[in-house]
């Protein structure tokens, strides 16, 4: 195994895609909060943002440590210790490594913000070694993105009354990011026995589904930036980017998730315009 063979491995065993994505949504949400509290991006924000990022990491890797044998079952080659360019050692190292960020930013920004990371951290794990096979996968998907925006807040000393009601929106989409994830991968979990939510449901349920709650979500985020006043144009413009994209992944579960990656950074983007 080469050095960049297994560095592109680690990579992978991250889910690069979500984790980024996760990373620079909960930096933005954190950029907003503190430019409406009239104060500049600090320290603050940079071990909040380092500490979503190690949790990322941490919730990636083990994800397909704890797989790696159905993924090897499945002959799931896309997955780097299935495909035999990454060791399950290196693995170990790679999530230990996303762990020991995620506590060492804590540190310095309190004891709540620790357990609020932990907390969402450990319903994410959960997810990894038992949940994501089972009628209840939803349940962390839910618990973790609810958790998100208030540990943000804390992160970064804004009042996290400030996103008390952010768990009604996201709870909603968080479930369809997870249906829209499962669906991708329904062949090869049907083939492993798994009983996930999007098994029960069937996979055009569950595709249909996932979309109806991402739309929904952007049909209310839509409504709101239209009666925010003053209107933004710009901040209506990019929700309705947003409900494009996710109107488009009709077309399937590829295309819904792309889709959902779009709304969520154009939703997060309108909603600082608005609120500016």
């Amino acid at each position: 195994m080469s050095g960049v063979t297994a560095v592109a491995g680690a990579v992978r065993l991250v889910h690069p895609a979500p984790a980024i994505a996760v990373t620079v949504l909960s930096g933005a949400l954190g950029a907003i909060l503190l430019a409406q509290a009239g104060r500049p991006i600090d320290a603050s924000w940079l071990a909040t943002v380092a500490a979503v990022a190690g949790s990322q990491i941490f919730v990636g890797a083990t994800n397909d440590l704890v797989d790696r044998n159905r993924d090897t079952a499945a002959a799931r080659l896309d997955k780097p210790l299935a495909a035999g360019d990454l060791s399950p050692g290196a693995a170990v190292w790679v999530a230990s490594f996303g762990l020991a960020i995620l506590l060492a930013a804590s540190l310095r920004l309190g004891e709540t913000f620790l357990l609020l990371g932990l907390a969402a951290t450990g319903s994410a794990f959960a997810y990894n070694l038992w949940l994501s096979r089972t009628p209840f996968s939803v349940v962390p998907y839910l618990v973790s993105f609810g958790i998100l925006p208030i540990w943000i807040a804390v992160g970064v000393g804004v009042d996290p009354a400030r996103v008390i009601a952010a768990p009604l929106l996201v709870a909603p989409f968080a479930a369809a990011a997870h249906l829209a994830n499962a669906v991708r991968d329904f062949d090869a979990d049907a083939a492993l026995g798994s009983r996930n939510l999007a098994q029960l449901l069937g996979h055009e349920r569950a595709l249909r589904v996932a979309w109806a709650l991402a739309l929904g979500v952007g049909v209310v985020v839509g409504a709101w930036l239209v009666v925010a006043s003053p209107v933004s144009l710009p901040a209506v413009a990019l929700g309705i980017i947003g409900l494009l994209a996710v109107a488009q992944g009709v077309r399937g579960p590829d295309a819904l998730w792309g889709g959902m990656l779009v709304a969520a950074v154009c939703w997060t983007a309108a909603w600082a315009l608005a609120t500016a």
